[in-house]
């Protein structure tokens, strides 16, 4: 009777695994994380591409380049550290870099990202963290 009731409780227990995206081998249990889906790029096969030529295509038509108190327009890098959460909105964390107006206009636009389908572990929706270097 032991025996079948230590049976029952071990596939009881690897039932519990029988999650999308997790697996079990032996004594090691592997959970598959998904990155973020840009909107538009759901349908596509590689979305991590997708992902990197829309967040490309953001910058480029939404970064202005500040003005210093001369009216020239300042150039430099910034890092972006920041989380897409678990509605798949993009908080920023925090931005470095030289200049202050350039340090702004990063995180303005990186906020402007829209709201994503949001990463995943084992099925469930999870926080993502990111940091992007820029340059101007």
């Amino acid at each position: 009777m032991k025996k079948i009731l230590m049976i029952s409780m071990l596939f009881i227990g690897l039932g519990a695994f029988a999650q999308n995206d997790v697996s079990v081998k032996g004594n090691k249990v592997s959970m598959k994380e998904t990155a973020p889906v840009w909107p538009g790029c759901e349908e596509k096969e590689d979305t991590k591409a997708c992902f990197n030529s829309m967040l490309m295509k953001h910058i480029k038509e939404n970064y202005k380049y500040p003005k210093n108190e001369k009216g020239e327009y300042i150039r430099g890098k910034a890092t972006v550290s920041l989380v897409v959460n678990e509605e798949g909105n993009v908080v920023v964390k925090e931005v470095s870099g030289k200049h202050p107006q350039i340090n702004k206009e990063a995180k303005r636009m990186i906020e402007a990202i829209p709201q994503m389908t949001p990463g995943k572990m084992a099925g469930k929706p999870r926080a993502i963290s990111y940091k992007i270097p820029l340059t101007f």
